[in-house]
């Protein structure tokens, strides 16, 4: 088989459920390596990327509860950091011990990741993006009260949660750096939670209060490194037309041009697949060659078997 470079992103569900605790998130992640090394396994070239929408939205609120003047919360950008190193130090952790339990010798590193975005995108004044935990409808109006700046919107039918910018990536600054581990056979961690948004001024780079949608971030990561193929996990094995209704149908082979009819149609959900279905779009627009998979971490095995999940060409 033709060794294949790879782009996975992982949803926020590969690495926190109900339980925010960090013993939980690592052995959520330790279930999450074992299915990645299959690809590593049967020689594919690796590159994870992650969300972090619960974990930089948990933090912000840890912040902002011992906040003082003399020990301020962070930014919103910085937080992206953080997150960006302690759920990469967690999953170079898990990988390290699912690639010893299969006799494989790899290195993994995380890179603490910059993405670029343009200073006047449209997205820095209509938040969109969900971060942090859901809330009932009276949950969320206390929280309207104690933080009046904050804006929350209900998404996709689960509850209630606060949403910031998500301007769109133009450009990863670690692109070839990427690259670099991936020819020394390292398996890089990068644009973790979508990467650390900033606006180019002159000759560096400025952070901006904003968290960047990971599956764009990965595609902009997928189309600079030439990978062959981008793999979006969510919480289901296939993307499906009429979700929930009773005539849903699941997508298995579809082209570019069928899905563009149905987001015309309003097929996806704004707040959950549309992003995904949007960054696939991307990807095999400007990778021609490239295909896209979107399926479930669990269903991962059953992919590279039996090619299932819904594959997306141009």
């Amino acid at each position: 088989m033709t060794k294949r470079k790879i782009v996975v992103a992982l949803g926020g569900n590969a690495i926190l459920a109900d339980d925010a605790s960090a013993a939980a998130q690592q052995a959520a992640l330790a279930d999450t390596a074992k299915s990645l090394v299959q690809f590593v396994k049967q020689g594919d070239q690796l590159i994870i990327s992650h969300g972090n929408g619960p974990q930089v939205g948990n933090l912000l609120l840890q912040q902002a509860a011992g906040s003082t003047a003399k020990n301020p919360a962070m930014p919103l950008d910085t937080a992206v950091a953080m997150t960006q190193g302690s759920i990469g130090y967690w999953l170079e952790n898990a990988m390290d011990k699912a690639l010893a339990d299969e006799g494989l010798t790899k290195d993994v590193a995380t890179v603490v990741t910059q993405v670029e975005v343009a200073p006047d995108d449209p997205a820095f004044t209509d938040p969109s993006k969900p971060i942090g935990p859901f809330y009932t409808e009276a949950e969320v109006a206390a929280e309207k009260q104690a933080h009046p700046d904050n804006v929350y919107v209900e998404d996709a039918g689960r509850g209630y949660r606060r949403v910031v910018a998500s301007p769109k990536p133009i450009n990863v600054k670690e692109a070839a750096v990427v690259n670099a581990l991936v020819d020394a056979d390292v398996i890089p961690v990068s644009v973790g939670g979508g990467g650390v948004p900033v606006v180019r001024e002159g000759h560096q780079l400025v952070g901006r209060e904003a968290v960047i949608d990971k599956d764009f971030a990965s595609e902009k990561l997928a189309e600079l490194v030439h990978a062959d193929l981008l793999i979006i996990l969510t919480a289901v094995d296939h993307v499906f037309v009429n979700f929930n209704q009773p005539d849903q149908k699941q997508l298995t082979d579809v082209t570019s041009a069928e899905l563009n009819q149905y987001i015309q149609e309003n097929q996806f959900a704004k707040g959950s697949m549309l992003p995904k279905i949007q960054a696939a779009l991307d990807f095999v627009n400007n990778r021609p060659d490239g295909k896209v998979v979107i399926t479930s971490l669990a269903n991962v095995g059953d992919f590279l078997e039996n090619g299932s999940g819904t594959i997306i060409r141009k």
